[in-house]
């Protein structure tokens, strides 16, 4: 995946205000259409964010640091771990181009 950051890219405003809100952020998924259309975001970009298809998104130039940022608007931030909804809905959308961590409780400490 290539990712050239868009900084003019609707997406990265909305993302990065909305994460900035906290009278906003908490309401993120029941305010998304209203937030795309105050935004201005394009077909493409609504589209990307109702599938939460953080690949595309990164694809059109969403800011890489973002990408994680949006799974946890639509899924919460609580147990971030590797297995949270977040994480999941990262994995979901880059699919093998994750690479693999064993978790904390699998690691060797001796």
């Amino acid at each position: 995946m290539a990712n050239e950051f868009n900084p003019d890219l609707p997406s990265n405003r909305m993302v990065f205000e909305v994460r900035r809100d906290n009278s906003v952020w908490p309401h993120f998924k029941e305010r998304l259409e209203e937030l795309m259309t105050q935004y201005g975001l394009s077909a493409e970009e609504k589209d990307a964010f109702r599938a939460i298809d953080v690949r595309r998104l990164g694809e059109m130039g969403v800011h890489p640091y973002f990408l994680p940022q949006i799974t946890r608007l639509f899924h919460g931030s609580s147990q971030n771990t590797t297995k949270s909804a977040a994480a999941l809905a990262y994995r979901e959308s880059f699919g093998d181009q994750i690479v693999n961590h064993r978790d904390e409780d699998e690691v060797s400490h001796g």
